[in-house]
Parts: structure tokens; sequence; C-alpha cells
């Protein structure tokens, strides 16, 4: 499987974290429980792709597809 970024993935896909491109979303995303190796699943996308609905940790989290993009999963 190769790395995408969870706004490459489609609803119901999953994947696994790998890493942050941007510190500043990362810390804040870490805050959240979006942390390395955790596993992430889109749960839904706004009819233009913006926000993005994950479940990580059990609970769920909205992305703006800017955020998302800056999340690599494989």
């Amino acid at each position: 499987m190769y790395i995408k970024s969870i706004a490459d993935l489609q609803v119901g896909e999953k994947g696994t974290i790998k890493e942050f491109q941007n510190e500043e979303i990362s810390l804040k995303l870490l805050e959240m429980g979006c942390l390395p190796n955790a596993e992430v699943e889109v749960t839904q996308k706004a009819p233009f792709g913006d926000p993005i609905c994950i479940r990580v940790a059990d609970y769920q989290l909205s992305l703006r597809r800017r955020e998302a993009h800056t999340v690599l999963v494989q």
C-alpha cells in the first residue's frame, strides 16, 4: 500500500497515520488523538469534499480539506 493523505481516502476507507507535513496543524491534531500509527477511517465527506469527517480513537473528528492533505496515511 502506498502513502496518501487523508483527503485522498474515500468514505469507508481506512488508513494508518504515518506522518504530518505541517508542524502547526500537526500539533492541533496530535492533541486531538491523531497519533502516528493510529488507524483513521473516513466516515463522511461534504458534497464538495470540505469538511471531511474521520473516526480516530473511537470518536468523530471533522477536518478541513487543507488540514486533511497534511496528514499522510498508509
